[in-house]
């Protein structure tokens, strides 16, 4: 069973609101259709419709008879319609008179025309007969009237909730650069920092995701510092982009952003983002060597790391500021728990007086693999002065170590170099580390010439590769005497045989 540590908490992100004005069309529309829903909801009243069977024959109703028309000549008089032969009808010319008058002709018997009241009751008749012809048809009874402002009611409530779900949709899509929301409790669905329960960013899925057939996933970590443009990041990205067979890697690749700003570059640059939020602790400016900051991001990153292990992953970590030419798991060994790269390397995989280096290392998930990191990051306590590089130099003697039986290898520098020691042979070199470096500025600089060599060098036919001589120009601003003080094996050997 896997389970996440409660010091790992993994944000989301977005902001409503924020998003809304990112797309005011959609936000004017949505404002209009709720007015509309509400008006319809507050006053379901609506004017009469006046296309109805019912309407018309009110009008017919209430429509009273027209006057006699004025005395015409007989030339011009209005000839009234022969009567049918009809029991209803009086050819005898004696009809009643009625309030409409009617015309008569003394010098011959002519055919009186109908009352205003027989001509009005003949027209309901007709009416009435079109009306029950069309109902069902173009005429809508007066009960539709009702059901119609429902419906309007409805379709208008739900377009506006759909525009609305549209946003959030393309909010989660699009707006990748949002910082921490103080509605992320409110609506944890979008990318950007949110509540720890967000299912779109939990470390679980974040890894399944990422991970390889073999639930291998390469893992890096990245704080504001790093995360600037023209920075670290952008580097260490081209370097997958550039190399031989390292583009299809970066699908495996996530990163681990220590503060919000790095998470909202990480964002911008990557698909595979996860947050680490630890408590009470700014990681987002650059951390020297030894500093009280620097020891708890190294710390953090080990425990970090062993919550993997316990998930079922294999990781690769690296640090930002290595850069990958090639695909080093060809150069991995199929039969170590844990291997790392050196800053300086002995000669042997097996030797544990190598110079490990904690930037670069492959480890598979298995129960000593867990128990060592558990013991790496307890030692902690014990050697509260050192960082985590020099801890494991001392603890890798330790008889805890060697009772757990972890297959235990390091990786030669002519496939894994750095600064402090070189991959002189541009055809075997996977990853080069900008180790043995002191400030970030120092480390951009050498590590933008460190691609512009591997460039030159791409640049050449197949066959000129293999008889290049092609060399480094690095390092430059990088200085090796600079980080002696803290590179030297044998202070970590003395203190181990002290222990």
């Amino acid at each position: 069973m896997t389970r996440t540590p409660e010091s790992v908490k993994l944000c989301g992100t977005g902001e409503y609101f924020t998003v809304f004005f990112k797309f005011p069309t959609i936000h004017f529309l949505t404002n209009i259709i709720f007015s509309l829903t509400f008006h319809l909801l507050l006053h379901p009243s609506l004017p009469p419709a006046t296309n109805t069977p019912t309407h018309r024959l009110t009008l017919i109703r209430n429509r009273r008879p027209h006057p006699d028309p004025p005395p015409t000549t007989e030339t011009h008089r209005r000839q009234p319609p022969q009567p049918r032969s009809n029991s209803k009808f009086s050819t005898s010319g004696s009809f009643p008179p009625t309030s409409g008058g009617a015309w008569s002709d003394s010098s011959s018997m002519r055919l009186n025309p109908l009352s205003g009241h027989r001509r009005l009751a003949f027209h309901r008749r007709r009416v009435r007969s079109r009306a029950g012809n069309s109902l069902g048809g173009d005429m809508l009874p007066d009960s539709s009237s009702a059901f119609l402002r429902r419906s309007i009611v409805v379709v208008c409530f739900f377009l506006a909730a759909s525009l609305s779900c549209f946003v959030l949709f393309k909010a989660a899509n699009l707006a990748r650069i949002q910082t921490f929301s103080p509605l992320r409790h409110v609506i944890p669905s979008f990318p950007d920092f949110s509540t720890p329960d967000s299912d779109e960013y939990k470390l679980e899925r974040v890894l399944k995701n990422a991970a390889m057939k073999d639930g291998t996933v390469i893992l890096t970590t990245l704080n504001e510092a790093w995360a600037a443009p023209n920075s670290i990041v952008d580097l260490f990205l081209e370097s997958f982009r550039i190399g031989d067979g390292t583009r299809k890697l970066l699908k495996h690749l996530v990163i681990i952003a220590l503060d919000e700003r790095a998470f909202s570059r990480c964002l911008v640059v990557h698909i595979h983002c996860f947050a680490l939020v630890t408590e009470g602790v700014d990681f987002s400016r650059e951390a020297y060597f030894m500093t009280p900051d620097y020891l708890k991001m190294m710390w953090r990153r080990i425990d970090f790391l062993r919550s993997v292990l316990e998930m079922g992953y294999n990781f690769v970590f690296t640090d930002a500021d290595i850069m990958w030419f090639r695909d080093p798991f060809p150069r991995f060994y199929s039969d170590a728990d844990f291997q790392i790269a050196c800053d300086h390397f002995l000669g042997s995989s097996y030797d544990l007086e190598n110079r490990p280096n904690g930037g670069f290392n492959f480890v598979r998930s298995n129960n000593r693999s867990i128990e060592f990191y558990k013991f790496w990051y307890n030692s902690r306590e014990v050697y509260p002065e050192y960082h985590d590089q020099d801890v494991l130099n001392i603890i890798k003697f330790d008889a805890f170590v060697i009772d757990l039986d972890l297959k235990m290898r390091f990786l030669n520098t002519a496939n894994f170099g750095g600064f402090c020691e070189l991959s002189k042979d541009f055809n075997s070199v996977c990853t080069m580390h900008a180790n043995c470096c002191f400030g970030l500025g120092n480390k951009i600089h050498d590590l933008r010439i460190m691609l512009e060599d591997w460039k030159q060098y791409m640049s050449l036919a197949p066959s000129l590769k293999i008889s290049s001589i092609s060399s480094w120009r690095v390092p430059q601003n990088c200085s090796l005497v600079q980080s002696d003080h803290y590179n030297s094996p044998q202070m970590s050997v003395q203190l181990a045989k002290e222990h």
